[in-house]
């Protein structure tokens, strides 16, 4: 073939080959460009959607299972239902006694009750009317903590709080983060002072429900990389970082010296320890502090995006870990707990979603005799223990 065919062949090919290609574009509807494999030039100029507004649809194809009720009956040891403090918007307790029914809640704990006439008012309100459907703690009164006589007048207020038929002393958050005596110094988790409040629960054998720290991304910069961002954004009053706050380690240590120098007093770690991010520690708190119990109020969240982890969690402590949610009074609230807790489904909201963070949560499927034990089992041993008001008097 001379030089000239040649090149007559290499034209004719292209020549089809660009015939082709108009004809599959002319094939395609106007406007419609070809399939391609690169990332648009202006991608990331169009990327303007806000975080606020950004509601994706799961596509995955997985089983739903809904629990109305609670395959045992349950009690709910962190609650703020109708407070003294009014944590929560105020329910008509008929409604509250309804939401109960309907989801096989038996009993209700309501943390926030204070003291004095307040707590008598809950009592009054809730606990009377109702036989055995609430229980109601009392509270430390942080405005007397510069008085001479602090301890001494706890103690008695604790008395006569038990004496009105409170049942537990609960501690929120404020305590190691931003209590502070007229000097200005931090009141501390372990402050001796607080140590004749702490023996009197163990006394009486009343257990203290104690709240320290927050979650980690808490103490963490409010920025890009933050986990809670949006959280964080809505509650700007939540961030505990900079230099005018404890880390949250030093502080949790404080609390586990004070838990370690109470062996008779039970306290209830609230939300998983608050450290459900580090299993591994909680563990080693459970381990070494025979008299701490954990319960998950509000960290549903946080256990269900680690399945694997939290059910080993959940079988090896069975007998410490107790119902909780943190989270008012609502069925669907409590239905979506029994669902984490009762089945093995998958990727499924949490309760609140995506309040305290863009995940998704796994089901456990935890056996009937840990469920058992977690519902009510747990919080009923802690209970019993409970031996009256003037137990001890005078030794």
């Amino acid at each position: 073939m001379s030089i000239r065919s040649f090149f007559l062949v290499i034209l004719i090919i292209i020549r089809a080959v660009v015939s082709a290609a108009a004809a599959q574009d002319a094939s395609q509807p106007a406007g419609q460009s070809q399939i391609g494999y690169k990332s648009a030039a202006n991608a990331e100029q169009k990327k303007t959607l806000l975080l606020k507004d950004f509601q994706p649809v799961s596509m995955l194809h997985t089983e739903a299972h809904s629990v109305d009720r609670a395959k045992y009956y349950v009690i709910d040891v962190h609650n703020h239902t109708n407070d003294a403090m009014r944590i929560e918007e105020h329910l008509p307790p008929e409604r509250v006694i309804e939401i109960m029914n309907n989801t096989n809640v038996k009993t209700v704990v309501i943390l926030t009750g204070m003291w004095g006439d307040k707590l008598q008012r809950v009592i009054d309100e809730m606990v009377k009317p109702y036989p055995g459907r609430f229980i109601v703690f009392s509270q430390i009164d942080w405005s007397k903590i510069d008085d001479p006589n602090f301890s001494q007048e706890m103690v008695s207020q604790l008395d006569d709080a038990v004496a009105r038929g409170a049942r537990g002393l609960k501690q929120l958050k404020d305590l190691g983060l931003n209590i502070h005596d007229k000097t200005g110094k931090l009141v501390a988790v372990d402050d001796p002072r607080l140590d004749p409040i702490w023996e009197e629960c163990g006394r009486l054998s009343i257990p203290v429900a104690i709240h320290v720290t927050d979650p980690e991304a808490f103490f963490h910069p409010v920025d890009n990389s933050n986990e809670r961002y949006e959280e964080l954004t809505e509650h700007p009053d939540w961030s505990f970082y900079g230099p005018q706050f404890p880390s949250k380690e030093s502080t949790l240590a404080a609390r586990d010296r004070m838990f370690a120098k109470h062996p008779h007093t039970t306290f209830v770690a609230l939300h998983m320890a608050n450290w459900p991010e580090n299993l591994d520690y909680v563990s080693h708190l459970l381990d070494t502090l025979p008299n701490v119990m954990v319960e998950f109020g509000a960290r549903e969240a946080e256990l269900g995006r680690q399945p694997r982890h939290a059910r080993e969690f959940f079988l090896k402590y069975q007998d410490r870990i107790m119902f909780g949610t943190d989270n008012g009074m609502d069925e669907a609230m409590y239905r979506n707990h029994f669902r984490w807790l009762e089945t093995g489904d998958e990727y499924f909201d949490y309760w609140g979603y995506p309040g305290q963070g863009r995940w998704k949560i796994y089901g456990m499927e935890l056996p009937d005799g840990v469920l058992e034990k977690i519902y009510h089992k747990n919080a009923e041993r802690m209970f019993g223990q409970f031996r009256g008001a003037e137990h001890g008097k005078g030794k």
